[in-house]
């Protein structure tokens, strides 16, 4: 993991994506820098394969959602955007059980709207995927403090 990355950010219960609770989640955890980058390591095994051996490309724009999308939480956790729209270009196939990095970096935030992009790495370096997103504030009726308090939203120990 990128050495800078070092401030942990929540999960929640059951998200597919971060749910720690989630029995087929991928339970991602995040770290951000505190400036603009967000990271998460993982290395997704044989439940997440679309064609045989091969990682599916949906779990791969699940992660980029994920990991791009929590730019906006770097500085406050409980800045909840959601996105508008999801750009994937997919560049190289994604074996199970590889080791993958995912990064989010802020392209900008202007007020209620952002843009940002993230990529899907290899261990060699190579970019397997990656992807532009535009988001939106929540709006307040989804991101409710009784449907905070629901997620389960909370930093776990490593």
């Amino acid at each position: 993991m990128n050495s800078n990355c070092n401030n942990k950010q929540p999960n929640a219960s059951t998200c597919f994506v971060c749910g720690r609770d989630n029995p087929i989640g991928l339970k991602m955890q995040f770290y951000d820098d505190g400036n603009d980058t967000v990271q998460s390591d993982l290395t997704p095994d044989e439940r997440y394969q679309g064609y045989p051996g091969i990682v599916h490309g949906g779990i791969l724009a699940s992660i980029l959602d994920e990991v791009v999308g929590r730019v906006a939480m770097i500085g406050d956790h409980h800045r909840f955007m959601m996105t508008v729209n999801l750009k994937v270009q997919y560049r190289h196939p994604v074996e199970i059980n590889t080791p993958i990095t995912a990064i989010g970096k802020v392209v900008k935030i202007k007020g209620r709207i952002g843009k940002a992009i993230g990529q899907v790495i290899l261990p060699d370096g190579t970019i397997a995927c990656d992807a532009e997103l535009t988001l939106a504030d929540m709006p307040s009726e989804i991101a409710s403090q009784s449907r905070i308090d629901s997620l389960g939203w909370q930093v776990d120990p490593d």
